[in-house]
Formats: C-alpha cells, sequence, structure tokens
C-alpha cells in the first residue's frame, strides 16, 4: 500500500491543538511537510517543535484566524508561494451549541463565513499548485451531522451540511485534475470541544460530569470517546496515493454511533 507522503506539503487548519495536531503529526510521520494554521502563534510553535522531520522534510507555521477573509487569504497565498500545496486540510471549531431556532441570524452568517468561505478562501490559493503536480487532496473535518443532525447543535448542523455539500460539488469538478475532495465526521472526540459539550450538558441537566459522559456514550456502540490520533489516522490515510480513488466521501469515525446507511 503507498502510504509515503515524501516530497508532499500539507497545510493543515486548527494544527495547535485536538485533531488538526493530530493530524499534522501523523502527515509528518508519513514524509511529508507541514504548515500549520491556528490563531495562536505560541501553540503552533510548540505544535512544530514535536513534528517527526527526516530528510528533505520542512516544517512551518502561520497565523491566522478563519474569520479573517483577507488575512486568511493573503497568509494562504503566500504560503502556496513558497511551496505548492498538496494536501489541504480544513480543520476549525465549532460553532455555539444551542437549538436551531434560538440562534441570532448573525450566528449563522459568522460560522458560514468561518467555515465554508474559509474553506473557499484556502482551495483557490492551493488550487493551482495542486493542478501543476497533478495530485491533490481536500480533506474537511466535519461532523457526524451531515449524516444525522444532532440535537442543541443547530448553527452547527446547518453549516455542516453546507460545507459538505461544497465538497461533494468539488469532487466533481476537481477528479480530472488529480484531486479529491473527502469528508471525515468524528464522532464524540476527547478535545477541547468535547469537553465544551459536555460542560454545557452539565450546565443544562444539572447532572455530573460522569452522568452527561455515560448518556453519550450509551449511543455509542465502541462505549468510549475516540482519541485524536483515530480520527487523524483515517484523514491521513485519505492524503496517500493509496487512496487516489475515494473521492466525494463523508467517513463517519464515531465508533458506530451513526446508524444511517449513506
Amino acid at each position: 500500500m503507498q502510504l509515503d507522503l515524501t516530497g508532499r506539503h500539507a497545510l493543515v487548519c486548527g494544527a495547535s491543538q485536538g485533531i488538526g495536531r493530530a493530524i499534522a503529526l501523523e502527515l509528518a510521520e508519513l514524509g511529508a511537510s507541514i504548515t500549520l494554521l491556528a490563531r495562536s502563534a505560541d501553540a503552533l510553535a510548540a505544535v512544530a517543535a514535536t513534528l517527526p522531520t527526516s530528510a528533505g522534510q520542512v516544517h512551518r507555521y502561520v497565523v491566522a484566524d478563519t474569520l479573517d477573509t483577507a488575512r486568511l487569504a493573503s497568509v494562504a497565498i503566500d504560503v502556496a508561494k513558497r511551496s505548492p500545496v498538496h494536501i489541504l486540510v480544513n480543520n476549525s471549531g465549532g460553532p455555539p451549541a444551542g437549538p436551531a431556532h434560538t440562534a441570532e441570524p448573525d450566528a449563522y452568517l459568522t460560522a458560514f463565513r468561518q467555515h465554508l468561505i474559509a474553506g473557499q478562501t484556502l482551495v483557490q490559493a492551493v488550487l493551482p499548485g495542486m493542478r501543476e503536480a497533478g495530485y491533490g487532496r481536500i480533506v474537511n473535518i466535519i461532523s457526524t451531522s451531515v449524516k444525522e443532525p444532532l440535537p442543541n447543535l443547530g448553527v452547527s448542523n446547518t453549516v455542516r451540511a453546507a460545507v459538505a455539500s461544497w465538497a461533494k460539488t468539488l469532487s466533481v469538478e476537481l477528479a480530472a485534475d488529480g484531486i479529491t475532495v473527502n469528508n471525515v465526521l468524528p464522532g464524540y472526540t476527547r478535545t477541547a470541544r468535547l469537553d465544551a459539550i459536555v460542560a454545557n450538558g452539565m450546565r443544562s441537566s444539572g447532572n455530573s460530569q460522569a452522568d452527561v459522559e455515560r448518556g453519550m456514550l450509551a449511543h455509542v456502540p465502541a462505549g468510549r470517546f475516540a482519541d485524536a490520533a483515530e480520527v487523524a489516522a483515517v484523514a491521513a490515510f485519505l492524503c496517500t496515493p493509496a487512496a487516489a480513488y475515494v473521492n466525494g466521501v463523508s467517513i463517519p469515525v464515531d465508533g458506530g454511533r451513526t446508524r444511517s446507511l449513506s
């Protein structure tokens, strides 16, 4: 199986922690050079220092906020000019919890900019290099809500579905250029996002952390939360030559929680 990413350059967003950090590490272990992107220079520097480096690998980091579209575009263009990007991992924190019908309209606009507009901005910056190389992998870290909407995550459910539809459209448009576009749908994964969901559940129910977590895991056949590395392994596979014929799919990594067939 061809998993070697030697000579490839990956731009990994949301790479200062959690799933993004785990993906950056996995891609580096497969031989790719990594550019980390997030909002905190100190956190990114700490992650960059942990990435394995072998001959030819160069790891860097850039600071940008996915809500600042102009800054994000400028940074991404500079990254692609310095070294063509072959792998783009779109990953950003989820919108605040709450019902769809109580969310302010601006909450939807903010989430749309943070996720879909940011993804579009990054794709346009890196696409020329992918086309020239005849090799491109775009992986979006979304949510299982694109298969089954999750309770009390109204804004997130809405915007994640829009990103999945955008990605499916891109996968058709770009396939002939040797570029694949796929989505990874993490289930309950031990990250800061999960901590926030648990804390929100504790506030709204008055239950203990253990009780809230037990209630969540009651819907997970595997009976446990995922580690970020388990999500990263699937994302990294989609970036490799071995996954060249996997295109336009949304893959849950959720311990079997998603019950739908499609």
